[in-house]
């Protein structure tokens, strides 16, 4: 499985601008062939120009897994039908936060949800996302749980501030191995940094030796 670092309009936080499944990466419209040539190396996807809300920032406001890419209330129709017509499971949810990529936090498996979402809205993201159950919760006292870390469905990736309970808990809800680690020099919301799935992973530019040996050795990357 291959890690490699990555940059995007000259910006090491490359989270906020791409979304990826196993089937399919989303990047904003304009960026490099150089780029795309190396998500689909890496991610073994197709890549696909998006924009949502007319904003390049993909990653934040969009979430999901192989089943469904939710976008949010304010996604427009004509982003929604480009999608659509690339064959790919879009669904515009209803709720109360927009940057889905934030607030939902989830693989093929199981999702934890920002706590202000209601019960009504957790339903809602559970049966778009095809998994038979979520909760919703903070991780280290912050509730946009989706911006700390960044899972694929055997291993997932997080913020050291999460103590070792909270680890734990998320192992049992996951049912993937976690670890900690840092991004771009020493930045903790790991998502801004790091984009995986079950394939392999990038990483922003400013990721140093250290932090790319920690993240090889959560998810079993081969390498020195």
């Amino acid at each position: 499985m291959p890690l490699e670092k990555l940059k995007i309009f000259g910006n090491p936080n490359i989270g906020v601008y791409i979304f990826t499944n196993n089937k399919v990466t989303l990047v904003p419209e304009g960026v490099e062939d150089s780029v795309k040539k190396v998500l689909r190396n890496v991610l073994e996807t197709d890549v696909i120009e998006a924009r949502v809300a007319d904003s390049t920032l993909l990653g934040v406001f969009v979430a999901g897994n192989d089943k469904a890419i939710l976008l949010p209330k304010i996604a427009r129709e004509e982003e929604l039908d480009r999608l659509r017509s690339a064959g790919l499971p879009v669904k515009a949810v209803q709720t109360t936060f927009t940057a889905l990529g934030n607030v939902i936090l989830t693989n093929n498996k199981f999702a934890l949800l920002h706590p202000e979402l209601s019960d009504k809205e957790a339903d809602l993201i559970r049966s778009e996302l095809g998994i038979s159950s979520v909760r919703k919760g903070a991780l280290a006292e912050i509730p946009t749980v989706g911006s700390l870390g960044v899972l694929n469905d055997f291993s997932g990736i997080f913020n050291p501030k999460l103590n070792t309970a909270e680890l734990r808990y998320l192992e049992s809800l996951f049912g993937v191995r976690i670890g900690t680690a840092t991004v771009n020099f020493g930045v903790g919301f790991v998502k801004v940094g790091l984009v995986m799935n079950n394939n392999g992973a990038v990483v922003g530019e400013l990721t140093t030796g250290p932090e790319i040996m920690r993240i090889m050795e959560i998810l079993n990357f081969p390498g020195t």
